[in-house]
């Protein structure tokens, strides 16, 4: 395939005006050291630029994209991704915004490690970094996918370049250059995808989506999957760093909560236009067009639709437009899983002097790597919408029990956490995962011919919550009522309030205990 030199060329415009913003951006914290500028953008966030980078949380490439691609692979009965994620901000907002930002923390994981010690906390870091370099990578793969079809160039060098861009403005900018950036791409993106549908509608190798099924078709045997999924969603999209990274930047806590219902609006409406462009997939002979046969790889369903039943200046436009849905996702998980290296591993567990500056600079180095695996991700793995699932899935079933039980439950501990994270993701790998070519090794209820018909992820996400609140309240009851020993509270969580488990962790174990 030629490549399309003047989208091309409009392409490179998008992203030097781009670049130049978020440099540009980087401004506001010159003079300021402090991780809070950086991290939080000195948490001044106003209601104008706090709507927009909260709506760009997970409107990006794999949300627009995946949406599109789930519409014809399944119809709109299993396009739950998009209302989902909306619900999950409406929830955050209702039962975590305010808690979190009235207690001044500056990142999602300080709660988890003032409770349940560093070492824990760097536990629960892992879910949480799964989560954003999968979900990075979905925005990514997203990109790759429409810049090969519409431009003809090479999905792999789309994506390192795509990365290298939105690395290099969050490298020095912190949250105020994502934020800034936020409004642009997501502006860019409404009006882009929207110029499209009417031309696509119009088409004359598209029939009226009114007259053709892309709602799907429903079998019984799936009910406990549908349920799965949904709740997947909705709860695994609350505890995430790239979301408390913008509550916490919210002025106060009552914007924080208002930041939080104003981004589910957004999402719900910007996820309107990719609905209708699945739908128009659905409802086109692709053997009459010039693509000339059916999609067999339903990712590049949506640059399909922009390439061949829109205009060439049309089909650029809402090329930016997707490149705008990345930029703006894309760079907000990098900054947030760097955030969280930075403070809660590198600042509480492996330097605890370190200074500011040294601080920052290590969350550079950090936006650095996890720009190099999530682009790795995009390139090796297929699908885009599998990849979106993926992100939410370990986090709901290993973080959300620990979010609801930090935040709500005074007596959970390091113990019911910590076995907690084990029973949890041990149930949730038992069921297998296709994605990382993972086979179950165990079978739940309802099991056929290798598939999990049977909630198990949900399930899994029980058992973790309860666990964690019954082994956290059988040990506060033994060190408490003297069943044991104070001395056996390895983990310093019960009889030692004042100081919870943040000197101790799981090395401690096994470390010579001196006599009383």
């Amino acid at each position: 395939m030629a490549v399309n030199w003047g989208g091309l060329i409009g392409v490179v415009i998008f992203y030097v005006i781009i670049l130049a913003i978020g440099l540009y951006a980087s401004r506001k914290n010159k003079g300021k050291s402090s991780m809070e500028d950086v991290m939080l953008a000195g948490r001044n966030i106003g209601m104008y630029l706090g709507v927009f980078t909260m709506t760009a949380t997970w409107v990006g490439g794999g949300y627009i994209n995946g949406t599109a691609q789930s519409i014809v692979d399944s119809g709109l009965l299993w396009a739950q991704a998009p209302w989902a994620y909306s619900s999950s901000l409406f929830i955050s907002g209702l039962f975590f915004a305010k808690k979190m930002r009235e207690k001044n923390y500056v990142t999602m994981l300080d709660p988890f490690q003032m409770k349940f010690g560093k070492r824990m906390g760097g536990l629960l870091f892992l879910a949480a970094l799964s989560g954003e370099i999968f979900w990075s990578g979905s925005i990514l793969a997203a990109l790759g996918s429409t810049v090969s079809v519409i431009l003809g160039i090479d999905k792999t060098l789309a994506i390192i370049v795509s990365s290298c861009i939105a690395m290099s403005y969050t490298l020095f900018g912190g949250l105020y250059s994502v934020a800034y950036t936020d409004v642009l791409q997501l502006t860019c993106l409404f009006f882009g995808l929207w110029l499209s549908i009417p031309f696509a509608l119009a088409n004359e190798h598209v029939t009226s989506i009114t007259e053709t099924n892309w709602f799907g078709t429903w079998e019984n045997k799936y009910t406990g999957v549908w349920l799965d999924y949904a709740f997947l969603l909705i709860l695994g999209g609350v505890p995430w760093q790239v979301y408390f990274q913008r509550a916490l930047s919210a002025r106060t806590p009552r914007h924080a909560q208002i930041l939080s219902y104003a981004g589910g609006f957004g999402c719900i409406i910007m996820t309107i236009p990719s609905f209708l462009i699945g739908a128009i997939a659905v409802s086109t002979n692709w053997n009459e067009t010039a693509y000339g046969q059916e999609i067999t790889d339903s990712n590049i369903v949506l640059p399909l639709v922009l390439q061949y039943l829109t205009p060439q200046v049309v089909s650029i436009i809402g090329l930016g437009a997707v490149c705008a849905a990345v930029m703006s996702s894309a760079d907000s998980s990098l900054l947030s899983s760097s955030s969280m290296f930075a403070r809660n591993i590198y600042k509480l567990l492996i330097r605890p002097n370190a200074s500011e500056e040294e601080i920052i600079w290590v969350m550079r180095c950090a936006i650095l790597v996890s720009g190099a695996i999530s682009s790795t991700l995009a390139i090796t793995i297929n699908s885009i919408y599998g990849l979106f699932y993926l992100c939410s899935d370990f986090v709901y079933v290993v973080l959300f029990p620990q979010l609801v039980c930090v935040v709500y439950i005074d007596y959970t501990n390091t113990y019911g956490s910590l076995v907690a994270y084990i029973l949890g993701l041990t149930l949730r790998l038992g069921g297998g995962e296709p994605l990382l070519s993972l086979s179950p090794f165990i079978e739940y209820p309802f099991f056929d011919n290798g598939e999990q018909l049977f909630p198990f992820r949900t399930f899994s996400m029980l058992v973790s919550l309860t666990t964690l609140i019954l082994f956290s309240y059988l040990f506060h009851y033994i060190f408490t009522k003297n069943v044991l020993d104070k001395k056996w509270d390895i983990f310093k969580c019960v009889t030692n309030m004042t100081s919870p488990a943040a000197d101790v962790g799981l090395d401690d174990i096994f470390r010579p205990r001196s006599k009383p």
